[in-house]
């Protein structure tokens, strides 16, 4: 059991620095082969920092532990708001531009909504990948044709600023087989990580006696969000306001649509049990709860301070209670 409990933890750990190798390693090559950053930022960057999830539920869908890959999803959604957001919030209160309440917020929630509706019939079949996966790159175009709209309007927009400034973060490696190797080993890290926490989480589950979903909701899902956590309660800590909550809203985006999109294109999603009798149903409202939470606490103000963070906390504390109760 110990022995499987290490895999896992050296499994989060691979996923970790996997993730950061090939973000800064592909978009290093990608500015070296002279890609603007505003198109740098919205596909190499974005799908890179959803690479654990993205593998992990890839991984978990062609070996049929479906739970794993809809609770992972679900379960990092809930914690890239409740507590990566909360925890930020409660070092240092965080402003959000108008454009997250105006825009970004209704378009994770609408999103978080079909993704429900979807799930109703107990299985995201090649089609609803295939929906899924086309919102992704339409999502993607359109905070493409945005960040160029306010870059002519505004000499330098918010969004394409928020993205140079990000690039500037990770990073550039000149040296061009340096650039391939930390490519080459994110994804060799991504995706031998993503093998090892889940093999060592579907032993460690039929060792408790504890619900694949479970797994899925809680330690897979807070160790595929690790990268977010760790970023941004150091930034909070360091009192660096740039952390951007479009950034945790727009994971969230990715998450439902690239990473459920493409896991149930490879292979259909079953929900075991059924949608409603598997209680699946109750984790998605949590998940649509906590995604409208951070709209009625910055819909005046457009910060969500010291109070609002505990609030989301104490959201994410009551639901992993309930877990495990239910457990």
């Amino acid at each position: 059991m110990l022995l499987y409990i290490a895999v896992c933890l050296v499994g989060f750990v691979l996923l970790y620095f996997g993730a950061e190798w090939l973000v800064k390693g592909s978009s290093s090559l990608a500015r070296s082969l002279g890609v603007t950053p505003i198109v740098i930022g919205l596909t190499v960057v974005a799908f890179g920092t959803s690479a654990p999830e993205l593998v992990v539920s890839l991984i978990s869908s062609i070996k049929g532990k479906s739970m794993i890959a809809v609770g992972n999803v679900v379960g990092s959604n809930i914690c890239n708001i409740a507590l990566v957001l909360g925890l930020s919030a409660l070092f240092n209160p965080i402003k959000s531009d108008p454009s997250v309440i105006r825009r970004d917020i209704p378009i994770m929630l609408g999103i978080s909504l079909y993704l429900l509706v979807l799930s109703i019939n107990n299985t995201l079949g090649r089609i609803e990948g295939a929906t899924l996966f086309a919102g992704i790159i339409a999502y993607t175009f359109f905070n493409y044709y945005l960040a160029k709209k306010e870059n002519r309007d505004a000499g330098g927009g918010d969004m394409a600023a928020a993205i140079t400034s990000e690039l500037e973060e990770i990073g550039y490696i000149a040296s061009r087989s340096k650039q391939v190797l930390l490519v080459v080993g994110g994804i060799v890290g991504v995706v031998g990580g993503a093998q090892m926490v889940v093999e060592s989480a579907v032993f460690i589950m039929t060792e408790l006696g504890v619900s694949v979903k479970f797994i899925g909701l809680t330690i897979v899902a807070f160790g595929t969000s690790l990268p977010e956590l760790a970023t941004s309660v150091v930034a909070a800590m360091r009192g660096e306001m740039d952390i951007s909550i479009g950034n945790l809203v727009g994971s969230n985006v990715f998450n439902i649509m690239s990473v459920l999109g493409a896991a149930s294109l490879v292979r259909p999603i079953p929900i075991p049990g059924g949608f409603f009798a598997s209680g699946l149903w109750i984790d998605y409202l949590v998940m649509l709860f906590t995604s409208f939470l951070p709209w009625l606490l910055m819909r005046k103000t457009y910060t969500v301070d010291r109070k609002g963070g505990a609030l989301l906390l104490v959201c994410y504390v009551g639901y992993l209670v309930y877990l495990i109760i239910k457990a």
